[in-house]
């Protein structure tokens, strides 16, 4: 067969692991060809493609980002790439089509896939809120980078009596910032589920000063907003590929945090550090799996689903229940992190 390998969204730790995995399940076990499609789904409307063999993605386990790259596509490209998915598969001589991105692209991978197009979908996202998977790889890295972030301020910030604001990536889930805020011991927690009430937060940080604690991390989701009467604050519009724009609540908080505290309050943004660089071991063996198992599902003819984790298992799951809501944080996750503020 020959198998078209696409990346679409934002780049993430571990995409390369999983276009190595296709490789060498697909060329080593069942003969297949690979076409790797340069750029996601611009690359399959403007038929780009180039070969992808064993020299091709050596040493590519341990390298961050995509050696296929990815592109945003506004969603009338889309809708009209899905209407001559038939024509578009047969230019480049593809079979099949493994799909490898968040929930956008899994949105796009079920309207191919119901139009005709063999497509089995690869779930990645840092943010881990894809609904119908345990976990996405690059999930452990984002948190890892972020951990790691606010483990280094804490010294800085108790050296200079200071608050500081980490602003972490969520737009609408809280993942990263509540795993990362609980492995590194933050002594706020905000994240998109919850709203916050800013005089808590400033009750809470001069809490502590009192009791002898002259410095507060704060981690705060990029999607997080005060509560209704609390902070006056809006998130972005809606930008030309229909994603709603998040940031500047980091440096809002701390602003306003400074100002009612009267302390010095600094904020810091993470942004895209979470997801460059190497993919931690977990990320790594999750990725591999992810393709490994979506070349076996490309050859039982398992269209229309994609690879998802439960347990310890590789399951093959319908691609409509990816997408049909975003994996939010749940209420009992909340009360465990504020136990252990």
């Amino acid at each position: 067969m020959r198998i078209g390998v696409l990346t679409s969204g934002g780049d993430c730790p571990g995409l390369n692991a999983v276009i190595r995995s296709v490789v060498h399940r697909g060329t080593d076990v069942h003969g297949d060809e690979i076409l790797g499609i340069e750029d996601g789904f611009l690359g399959l409307i403007e038929g780009r493609a180039r070969p992808v063999s064993h020299d091709d993605v050596t040493g590519l386990l341990t390298l961050g980002g995509t050696i296929l790259g990815s592109a945003r596509v506004q969603r009338e490209r889309i809708n009209w790439a899905v209407d001559n998915c038939e024509r578009l598969a047969a230019d480049l001589g593809i079979d099949a089509l493994i799909a490898i991105g968040g929930e956008g692209t899994l949105t796009a991978a079920k309207m191919f896939s119901d139009a005709g197009l063999p497509v089995v979908g690869v779930p990645k996202t840092i943010d881990n809120d894809i609904d119908a998977t345990d976990m996405t790889f690059g999930f452990d890295t984002a948190v890892h980078v972020a951990t790691e972030a606010i483990d280094r301020l804490k010294t800085t910030a108790e050296s200079h009596q200071r608050v500081m604001v980490v602003e972490l990536m969520g737009r609408h889930t809280g993942w990263i910032t509540l795993t990362a805020g609980m492995a590194a011991g933050a002594h706020g927690i905000l994240i998109p589920e919850k709203p916050f009430d800013i005089e808590a937060v400033s009750r809470m940080i001069e809490e502590r000063f009192q009791r002898g604690k002259k410095f507060a991390i704060i981690a705060v989701a990029e999607g997080a907003k005060p509560a209704p009467g609390t902070l006056r604050f809006d998130h972005g519009e809606v930008d030309q590929f229909g994603h709603q724009t998040f940031g500047g609540i980091g440096n809002r908080l701390a602003g306003e945090l400074e100002s009612i505290l009267g302390k010095e309050a600094r904020p810091v943004i993470l942004g895209h550090t979470q997801r460059g660089g190497t993919p931690t071991a977990l990320d790594r063996v999750l990725a591999t799996r992810f393709g490994w198992h979506a070349v076996e599902a490309v050859h039982k003819g398992a269209f229309g689903h994609f690879t998802a984790l439960r347990g310890t298992d590789i399951e093959l799951v319908p691609v409509a229940e990816a997408v049909t809501q975003l994996k939010t944080v749940p209420p009992d996750r909340w009360a465990e992190s504020e136990a252990v503020l």
